[in-house]
């Protein structure tokens, strides 16, 4: 009999291992349980934003308040709360002829300078400190118009108590670099401290000196010669702002040394209301020549004619006039005349310029 032949041998064992790893309890999240973790989750990533931008905020907030504090915030202010009781400008009275530059200008591009304005102390309003041609401008573009867009101006507030001393001087410096005031405007400037009696100044030679501290010695001497001929002559000059500084420290010299030049001018400036600002310089400058000291004379005691005057050939005069191309600014001057228009020249054939030019000059005989 044969053995039958096995065709698997496999080798079982006798006993199961035992499984040596640890059993863990970890059991499967659910998909609800997922969706509370990740909200969670969002929800403390969004508080710390939120608190991130609040902190930011009150952080703008403070800086905020310290920049309107300090005066620096430019903000909305409207034309009736302002108020120029404080000061006196150092704007001689009369019509202001480049007034009109400022309001085509701020028509056109618009304020690139903010006024500076302090709190009254009634709490009605603000008080004007820089910038009287810039609020005048605004007043008369909302006259004209009557659009909103004027009826308030940007300012900046300024805080604390009022230095009336340093006002005065803040409003002269910036006057002074933004303009070129005339000798009369300074002297006219001055006398206003000077009579202040919110000033220090105990008189005009103070005032001078407070206001035009960087000022050369000569500078301040010729404003102290004009305030003395704004005083001796207030109410006869119609164009003080328009006298040379030679004219004026020469009209101011002969009123002091004789009276009767000082009644010459009162007299022939009485009554004459519609005169030019040439006709105002004219009669000074007679009065200054009558009276000019040491005239020579030939041997058979004749006048020498006497040359002219330094101070008439730095005169000047300017005027505004209308065209058909809007307002045109003209100034006259020796060996000068400017005309300012708001039209392109250079595309003006050249014939017709030169026509144009030599029939003005040929014109003006």
């Amino acid at each position: 009999m044969t053995r039958k032949r096995r065709v698997f041998d496999i080798a079982m064992p006798d006993e199961a291992p035992e499984d040596t790893a640890p059993m863990t309890n970890t059991a499967r999240r659910g998909p609800m349980a997922s969706a509370i973790s990740e909200n969670a989750e969002a929800l403390q990533i969004r508080k710390t934003a939120a608190e991130a931008i609040r902190e930011e905020n009150d952080a703008l907030a403070h800086e905020l308040v310290a920049l309107r504090a300090s005066g620096a915030v430019v903000q909305s202010i409207p034309l009736e709360q302002i108020h120029t009781f404080m000061l006196v400008r150092d704007r001689l009275p009369g019509e202001d002829v480049e007034l009109d530059d400022l309001v085509l200008s701020i028509r056109e591009v618009g304020l690139s300078n903010p006024i500076r304005v302090l709190p009254r102390a009634d709490g009605e309003g603000y008080e004007l400190v820089q910038g009287f041609r810039r609020w005048s401008a605004y007043k008369r573009l909302f006259a004209e118009a009557s659009d909103q867009i004027w009826s308030a101006i940007p300012a900046l507030i300024m805080p604390g108590d009022p230095d009336i001393s340093g006002l005065y001087r803040r409003m002269i410096d910036e006057n002074l670099v933004r303009k070129d005031l005339s000798f009369a405007e300074m002297a006219y400037a001055a006398q206003n401290y000077a009579a202040d009696p919110a000033t220090d100044a105990a008189s005009l030679s103070d005032a001078v000196a407070a206001l035009f501290q960087s000022a050369p010695y000569s500078k301040r001497s010729y404003i102290r010669s004009f305030a003395y001929l704004l005083e001796r002559l207030s109410g006869s000059l119609l164009y003080p702002a328009e006298i040379p500084r030679a004219l004026g420290v020469d009209v101011s010299r002969a009123i002091k040394e004789r009276p009767a030049a000082l009644k010459r001018i009162q007299a022939e400036l009485a009554g004459w209301q519609n005169r030019s600002i040439k006709d105002e310089l004219s009669v000074l400058r007679s009065v200054v020549e009558d009276v000019a000291p040491s005239e020579p004379t030939s041997a058979s005691g004749d006048k020498v004619p006497k040359k002219k005057l330094v101070g008439a050939a730095r005169s000047k005069t300017t005027f505004h006039i209308g065209s058909s191309f809007g307002q045109v600014k003209c100034t006259a001057g020796v060996g000068r005349l400017e005309i300012q228009v708001d039209r392109d020249f250079s595309s003006i054939d050249r014939a017709n310029l030169e026509r144009a030019i030599s029939a003005l000059v040929d014109g003006l005989g």
